[in-house]
């Protein structure tokens, strides 16, 4: 005689993963053989908990990542994703965008400083002067292009007002 391997009877509407235990009372997982409690045997088999489990599991989309040993569903995920801009701004800190210009400033500076060694004159008036154009650039930029980019020119009129 073949032995049978799926659950003669499931209820696949009850939503609980956990049962009273018949034989002491007390709360233990639905889908285990044997009561966490006392050891009283609730399924036939391990094999037969598990296809019950599987079966309860595959009627709901929302019964996926429960496990078979839980008494309770796991919770939906959380989104712990944090804007840390919004953030400061709903709490009145100030934070300047992000940028690449001081990087460039401090690259011009290297050159400049480079310019001030002791070397050939030729050597020094070419690293001073590109040291001088990579500074202006990441500076210009900085002030011209950032600050343009952060506080726009598009000031409602005053009609003559001014705002002291």
């Amino acid at each position: 005689m073949a032995v049978a391997r799926k659950p003669r009877y499931v209820d696949l509407a009850n939503p609980s993963l956990s049962v009273e235990c018949p034989n002491c009372g007390l709360r233990t997982a639905r889908f285990v053989d044997h009561c966490r409690n006392c050891g009283y045997k609730l399924w036939p088999s391990s094999e037969m908990a598990s296809a019950a489990f599987k079966a309860w599991r595959d009627a709901d989309p929302s019964r996926a990542d429960a496990s078979r040993f839980d008494l309770d569903l796991p919770p939906p995920p959380i989104d712990d994703t944090v804007d840390y801009a919004e953030r400061a701004h709903s709490l009145g800190i100030h934070l300047f965008p992000n940028s690449n210009f001081p990087f460039i400033i401090c690259v011009g500076i290297f050159f400049l400083g480079l310019a001030a060694i002791p070397f050939s004159p030729t050597a020094r008036i070419t690293l001073a002067v590109i040291g001088g154009l990579i500074f202006l650039y990441g500076v210009l930029g900085w002030v011209l292009v950032e600050d343009v980019k952060m506080f726009p020119a598009d000031n409602p009129k005053t009609n003559g007002e001014v705002h002291h």
